[in-house]
């Protein structure tokens, strides 16, 4: 072990279970001398001290604790967080960016479970099947399928943010025929010709005109100060009657009692993988409505596809050791555009 790069684990058991089972954890500890312990999930327990004092890299992943001063003080040779996870906020805060660390997240290989997840639903919405499976239950049998309300033919489906899940939602959505607009004040129209190739494509345009044009409206943009309510009762009126809202981006970026209006008033659908709050309460109005849906934030990856998360760390940690840099690097400055 002499020489070798000193890694530790710093999450839930489960969570380093999926990430990293058996095979994975050979080619972990091929790469560096990985502290033998258990997983750490508090900071301040004696153990945890002294794995930290020789650390070199910190694996993290959900369940992480905090890495504020004092931990950071215990690791004097930390050099490296790699994260087999997406967003980096809840666990690295500024004490740690003043400190010069390395940080990596896996978010790249979190995004198309994601991306997948938001295309099924979206195709799932234009037939109205969570509508038409209540419609069964209750005795119903495709007396409403002739409706131009069902189908994705001719669909329009707005795309609120070109983050790295929307770039790959954009030219899915594209291959399926859809018309794609999109509403980022960051993109470009060259870049957005860019995400798809001939015969298809994208247009750029402002989120009001997206809100008025889209059959759906998908939401892709990351949970800032200046995006809080970024769909609030004002702009959820702009959208079409019979239209269909899907977040699987973050919850605050819509006012949750301005939606549960509208989609009371059976003006728009509602699809949400993500709340505010989140969890919602029990007996919540939203949970009520035939006409939304909602899913406990599973959009991510979750059982078989942890796996990949933590391949990808994995792949980071070779990288580390190789001294090239890092795919999935994260740097202070990347946090305001980034969820």
């Amino acid at each position: 072990m002499a020489g070798r790069v000193a890694a530790v684990l710093a999450m839930r058991p489960d969570v380093a279970d999926a990430a990293f089972p058996a095979a994975s954890r050979a080619r972990l500890d091929a790469l560096v001398a990985l502290d033998p312990g258990p997983v750490l999930t508090d900071f301040g327990t004696p153990r945890a001290r002294e794995a930290l004092a020789g650390a070199e890299v910190l694996l993290t992943g959900w369940g992480c604790p905090v890495l504020d001063a004092g931990v950071l003080d215990t690791a004097p040779r930390l050099r490296a967080v790699i994260h087999a996870a997406g967003s980096v906020k809840h666990h690295l805060g500024p004490d740690f960016w003043a400190r010069g660390i390395l940080a990596s997240s896996a978010a790249d290989a979190n995004a198309y479970p994601v991306a997948q997840f938001t295309l099924s639903v979206i195709l799932l919405s234009g037939k109205r099947t969570f509508e038409m499976a209540r419609h069964y239950a209750e005795g119903g049998f495709k007396d409403a399928a002739t409706s131009p309300r069902f189908g994705n033919a001719g669909r329009t489906v707005g795309v609120i943010g070109a983050s790295r899940i929307g770039r790959l939602v954009v030219p899915m959505l594209a291959r399926e025929g859809f018309r794609v607009l999109v509403s980022d004040p960051t993109l470009t129209a060259a870049d957005a010709a860019a995400l798809v190739p001939a015969p298809w494509s994208v247009e750029v345009v402002g989120l009001d005109e997206l809100l008025r044009r889209s059959d759906v409206v998908t939401v892709h943009a990351p949970s800032l100060p200046e995006t809080h309510h970024l769909l609030d009762d004002a702009r959820l009126a702009l959208m079409r009657d019979g239209s269909v809202l899907v977040n699987t981006a973050r919850g605050a970026l819509v006012d949750t009692d301005a939606l549960a209006r509208h989609c009371a008033a059976g003006r728009i659908d509602a699809f949400l993988d993500v709340t505010d709050p989140e969890p919602l309460p029990p007996g919540h109005p939203l949970f009520l409505l035939p006409n939304v849906v909602v899913t406990p934030h599973l959009a991510g990856a979750m059982g078989s596809e942890v796996a990949g998360l933590g391949d990808f760390a994995i792949g980071e940690v070779e990288r580390y050791v190789r001294g090239l840099p890092l795919r999935g690097a994260v740097r202070e400055d990347d946090l305001a555009r980034i969820a």
